[in-house]
């Protein structure tokens, strides 16, 4: 039987406060089960993935100011060609 089905089968008690504690209780056993399933990342894995992340991270800042740049002068540019300039 799948964690699924045992959740979905599982009798929900609602019986005041020790109803409450019984499903506080379940819920964290399930938590520190599906915790034990847990697939962690080693040291190097995440070093790499936080230098990729904050590279292209300065990479789209950057793309995106040159581009700000150069839309600001196209546009400042027309309004000089038109006349309407501040």
């Amino acid at each position: 039987m799948s964690t699924l089905e045992q959740v979905k089968t599982a009798p929900v008690r609602t019986e005041g406060v020790r109803g409450w504690w019984e499903s506080a209780r379940t819920f964290l056993t399930e938590v520190r089960n599906e915790m034990s399933r847990v697939t962690w990342p080693s040291r190097r894995e995440v070093y790499g993935t936080t230098l990729v992340v904050i590279l292209t991270a300065a990479f789209f800042g950057l793309y995106l100011w040159g581009l700000d740049l150069a839309l600001t002068w196209v546009i400042n540019s027309f309004y000089r060609a038109f006349g309407a300039a501040a």
